[in-house]
C-alpha cells in the first residue's frame, strides 16, 4: 500500500484505517512525506500515518522540515535515522526511510545505519524539468521492491526512473526507454 502525504489534507482517518489493516495482515505500507507543508501543518496526522509505515519516502527539503518540526534539526541523515527508529505498528520488519537529495546521494536509513547511494550524473543540458522526479523515483523503487529486489536494485531503479522524467517537460513517461539493471 502506498499513500502520499497529500492525502492527509483530505482524510487522515482513512489512512489510519488502511494502516491498521496493513499491520494486521502483515502487508507493506509506504508513506511519502509529499511536501514540506505537509510536515509542518499536518505533522500530527503524518506522525500517525508513519506509525504504520514500513517505508517512508521524501526529499531533502521535506526531511529538513520534518526534522525541524520534530526538534531533531535539519541534518538529513540524522532525520532519516531518527525517523526510522520511531515506534511502528508492525514489529515484523524494521522501518526503511529513503531520502532523495537531487544530484547528491540518496540516503537509506534502516536498523540504525544510513547507507548512501550515489546518483548517476546527468549532463546539465539534459535537465529539462524536475517536476515529478520524486514520484518517478518512488515508482521505480517500488517496482523493484515488488519484484523482490534488494535495496541497491530498488534505489537504482528509482534513480533511473527519476532520470527519465527530468529529461522531458512535464510529468510524461518518455517513449522508447527501457530499464535494464
Amino acid at each position: 500500500m502506498y499513500i502520499s502525504g497529500f492525502f492527509l489534507t483530505v482524510s487522515p482517518p482513512s489512512i489510519v484505517t488502511v494502516g491498521k489493516h496493513v499491520a494486521e495482515k502483515n502487508k507493506t505500507m509506504c508513506v511519502n512525506l509529499a511536501a514540506p507543508f505537509i510536515c509542518e501543518f499536518f505533522k500530527d496526522p503524518l506522525k500517525e500515518a508513519i506509525f504504520y509505515a514500513d517505508f517512508v519516502f521524501g526529499n531533502e527539503s521535506e526531511a529538513e522540515t520534518y526534522g525541524t518540526e520534530a526538534g531533531w534539526g535539519t541534518d538529513v541523515a540524522t532525520v532519516a535515522l531518527k525517523l526510522s527508529a520511531l515506534p511502528k505498528a508492525s514489529g515484523s520488519r524494521p522501518r526503511v526511510v529513503v531520502f532523495t537529495q537531487g544530484k547528491d546521494p540518496t540516503l537509506v536509513a534502516c536498523g540504525g545505519v544510513v547507507s548512501k547511494y550515489p546518483v548517476p550524473l546527468l549532463e546539465k543540458e539534459k535537465l529539462v524539468d524536475t517536476n515529478g522526479a520524486g514520484d518517478a523515483f518512488v515508482g521505480g523503487f517500488l517496482a523493484y521492491l515488488a519484484k523482490g529486489g534488494d535495496m541497491s536494485d530498488c534505489v537504482n531503479a528509482g534513480h533511473w526512473a527519476a532520470r527519465q522524467i527530468i529529461q522531458v517537460s512535464g510529468c510524461k513517461i518518455p517513449t522508447g526507454v527501457t530499464y535494464k539493471p
